[in-house]
């Protein structure tokens, strides 16, 4: 090792290697036009002519502008002209020195003093010291051999010296700067040594590595060659083969070359086309075992099948059309209407030349909310009828993956396009009609939103560019005529109700329930049960019956389930010989054959019987998804002695409903004496609150005047009319605010045999909206205050009687 306290005993000119290292025993050529490396030769040429021998100068590592702590001495062997025919200068490195102070010295070159530093290797060389010298020569002569520098093998083998030895390893490409400064700095040959051997064995791994990739990778481009080769000489056999044999079937392979042919033929879109021939393509310079020939198969047919220009002509007559509506639906006026006009207007537009306006084309997006049973799905087919246009229905009931409706992206095993697409390539146009049904079913988890993807498929701005995941080229819907059904307009996303024109179907009255049974219910049940029209026949009054008292529904399902086993139960009575055909039921032949009514208006009771024989109790109207309903108010005090004062509510109501009893309550209370009702009641005993059919969720503001009133005639022992139902949302001050769904509440009302019904003042133009047959056998009072609701609902006081108050148990 080096002394640290030796004496300075060199001073030497330095001559600056950039980002080089020269180790002792090397020998460099340096090019003399740098002027540094200039300045030192002729500094060292000045000094050795004071003093025989060779030029000496300090080979010193500059790195990123900072001198290495240890350099090397260098003689200048020879000064003349490099290979290319620049002055140069040929440098042996000799021995390690120890950079000192600097000092000055002659010409334009930096001194500085400098110590020489000792390598101590101890004789003789320990045995594990020779075991490292092999392991280096044969790492050397192993990479000297790939390199094919066969002639320096022979001069490592014949280095015996262990501080030449690893200095040696200087001359090899594959060391950074940094190892070698490492190497110059290191004084001890041994670990020097160890150091050289390490990087050596290093790179040999990483070569042999690389090779190996090599090796693969060039096996596989031979393989795939071969591949390529073999499979068109067997495509020349087999077509020999064919000719010889005269047999002009196609294989596989010419199959996959024909998809060219087939899209140059079909009368695709520029831009569909470009895009098709960019796959097909592909599908030329991929394999056939490739994965990826059979996707771009897939997508080549798929977009083959698609009916790009294919449009069937829409029937522009418009009494004909408005004929066929009329004959498969009874009422639904208001959607039969919408359609008519659409159609007459798509005719004046093809008729002026503005069949298409800004790449868009005059198509519709119509909701028909409502509740179950009253026709929407059906209603689709018949409006597809009377354009004249195809028919797809999508269920999308359940839906909760977004690629459902978009598709999926082709990078997936079993990608497929979304079901619109899939729509339009089942109707084999680009103008039919789709039924998007139960669209206010559509869920949303982790696979996203799929009433989000429906945005741009129902807005007409947009979806003249519908762009499928899978297809991923521009599809125009902007022809097709969207219906969705819905059975509750509040479950559809805000943001795609705007999109679509809402058409509400609120369900049907009785009268429009005896035709839809005589003219399609009843002739497509008898079909099913395997009876003739002249076998079994139902009578007006039957059917009206079974409509009024063995069913209460919006729609027709629960009537066509009831037909369906009247017929069934005559059938079975015919074959076993109870009964002869032909048969007319009559509505007194009902109760035999299908049982007792479920359904029997209030009003048809015995009095004593009514839900409404007790004061405390109202009739109150509501909407559920089913449609309008019937809603009884119970109200009771309890015991001063066994009861809490306050509210208590039940029957499974919302926080709307329960503020709505609070705000009935704080009315009494503040205008009881006005009202001549014993309001102490209500400050010392406490209240309860009961909507019956407690399991069903119920809440909104249209029933606080049913509260109010069943809480008045609790009070004043009143009883609350039998044929009276009321709706409206009661202020604090008495006002009677304005409700929703008063077409759903009146036929609700008329199912249930109401002949009285309270709605709101600002609710009066919503009953234009009410079937004139409704409306005839209703007395309807439009009310602005509470008062007038409790002067209409509550029967006259008995005279002389007291109050009958009902007391909670």
């Amino acid at each position: 090792m080096a002394d640290e306290s030796m004496a300075f005993t060199l001073v030497l000119p330095v001559l600056p290697l950039d980002d080089e290292v020269v180790l002792p025993g090397m020998v460099v050529p340096l090019d003399l036009s740098d002027a540094e490396v200039r300045a030192a030769v002729e500094a060292a040429q000045a000094a050795v002519r004071s003093t025989p021998g060779k030029p000496k100068v300090l080979l010193v590592p500059r790195i990123d502008g900072t001198y290495a702590k240890t350099g090397v001495l260098g003689t200048v062997e020879q000064v003349g002209r490099l290979a290319d025919g620049d002055p140069g200068a040929l440098v042996r490195g000799r021995s390690r020195v120890r950079i000192g102070a600097g000092t000055t010295g002659p010409g334009a070159a930096l001194w500085v003093e400098g110590a020489g530093v000792e390598e101590n290797v101890p004789e003789p060389v320990p045995g594990q010291v020779t075991e490292l010298v092999k392991e280096y020569k044969a790492l050397a002569t192993a990479w000297l051999k790939k390199r094919g520098a066969w002639q320096v093998v022979d001069r490592v083998q014949a280095i015996e010296d262990v501080s030449a030895l690893a200095d040696n390893s200087g001359y090899s490409p594959f060391l950074t700067t940094e190892q070698k400064v490492e190497l110059l700095e290191t004084a001890d040959p041994v670990a020097r040594l160890k150091l050289a051997t390490q990087a050596l064995r290093d790179h040999l791994a990483e070569q042999d590595v690389a090779e190996t990739i090599a090796k693969d990778v060039q096996e596989g481009v031979d393989k795939q060659q071969r591949e390529f080769l073999l499979r068109r000489q067997l495509e020349a056999v087999r077509k020999e083969l064919r000719e010889l044999n005269g047999d002009s079937s196609k294989d596989s392979a010419e199959e996959s070359d024909d998809y060219r042919a087939r899209v140059e033929a079909a009368d695709l879109p520029e831009k569909v086309r470009e895009a098709a021939l960019k796959e097909v393509d592909k599908l030329e310079r991929s394999s056939d075992q490739s994965p990826e020939g059979s996707w771009i198969r897939t997508w080549v047919d798929t977009v083959l099948e698609l009916p790009w220009n294919e449009r069937t002509e829409d029937a522009y007559d418009i009494q004909g059309a408005k004929a066929i509506l009329d004959a498969e639906h009874a009422g639904l006026e208001d959607v039969k209407a919408r359609i008519t006009e659409y159609l007459a207007v798509r005719k004046r537009r093809g008729e002026r030349g503005l069949g298409v306006i800004g790449g868009r084309r005059g198509g519709a997006v119509l909701a028909l909310v409502g509740p179950p049973g009253v026709g929407k799905t059906s209603l689709g087919e018949s409006v597809a009828h009377a354009m004249g246009r195809k028919f797809v229905r999508v269920a999308l009931g359940g839906v909760r993956d977004e690629a459902e409706i978009r598709g999926h992206r082709r990078t997936y095993v079993g990608a497929l396009p979304g079901r619109i697409v899939r729509a339009v390539k089942e109707a084999g146009s680009m103008n039919p009609v789709v039924l998007l049904d139960e669209i206010d079913k559509v869920g949303s988890d982790y696979r996203g939103d799929p009433s989000a993807a429906l945005l741009e498929v129902l807005d007409p701005a947009q979806n003249h560019t519908f762009r499928d995941h899978y297809l991923e080229v521009e599809l125009d819907l902007s022809d097709v005529v969207f219906l969705a059904t819905a059975n509750v307009l509040e479950a559809i996303p805000e943001a795609l109700a705007d999109r679509m024109e809402i058409v509400r179907l609120d369900g049907y009255t009785e009268d429009e329930k005896v035709v839809i049974a005589r003219d399609h219910l009843l002739p497509r049940q008898l079909e099913r049960a395997g009876l003739n029209t002249d076998e079994v026949t139902l009578d007006e009054s039957a059917l009206r019956k079974l409509a009024g008292e063995y069913t209460r529904e919006a729609g027709v399902r629960t009537l066509e389930r009831s037909i369906a086993r009247l017929l069934r139960k005559v059938a079975a009575q015919h074959e076993l010989g109870e009964r002869e055909l032909p048969f007319t039921v009559r509505d007194e032949d009902l109760r035999a054959l299908i049982g007792r009514p479920h359904h029997v208006p209030e009003s048809a009771q015995d009095p004593a019987e009514r839900r409404t024989a007790v004061p405390g109790v109202a009739t109150g109207l509501a909407v559920t998804g089913a449609g309008g309903d019937v809603l009884y108010v119970e109200a009771s005090l309890a015991d001063p002695e066994t009861g809490a004062a306050g509210l208590t509510l039940t029957g499974q109501l919302g926080d709307v409903m329960k503020e709505s009893a609070q705000i009935a309550l704080s009315f009494l209370r503040s205008h009881g004496a006005e009202l001549e009702l014993p309001v102490a009641d209500l400050k010392d005993r406490g209240v309860h609150i009961h909507f019956p059919a407690g399991a069903v969720p119920k809440d909104g503001p249209s029933a606080g005047v049913t509260m109010t009133t069943a809480l008045a005639s609790l009070l004043s022992g009143r009883l609350v009319r039998t044929d009276v139902a009321m709706t409206g949302e009661v202020s604090l001050t008495g006002r009677v605010l304005p409700i929703g769904g008063v077409k759903q509440k009146l036929l609700a009302a008329h199912r249930a045999g109401i002949t009285t019904v309270i709605i709101p003042k600002r609710n009066e133009a919503d009953l234009d909206d009410v079937p004139a047959e409704v409306l005839d056998k209703l007395d309807v009072h439009a009310v602005t205050d509470v008062r007038q609701v409790l002067e209409l609902a509550l029967a006259p006081a008995t005279n002389g009687a007291e109050p009958q108050v009902p007391v909670a148990a």
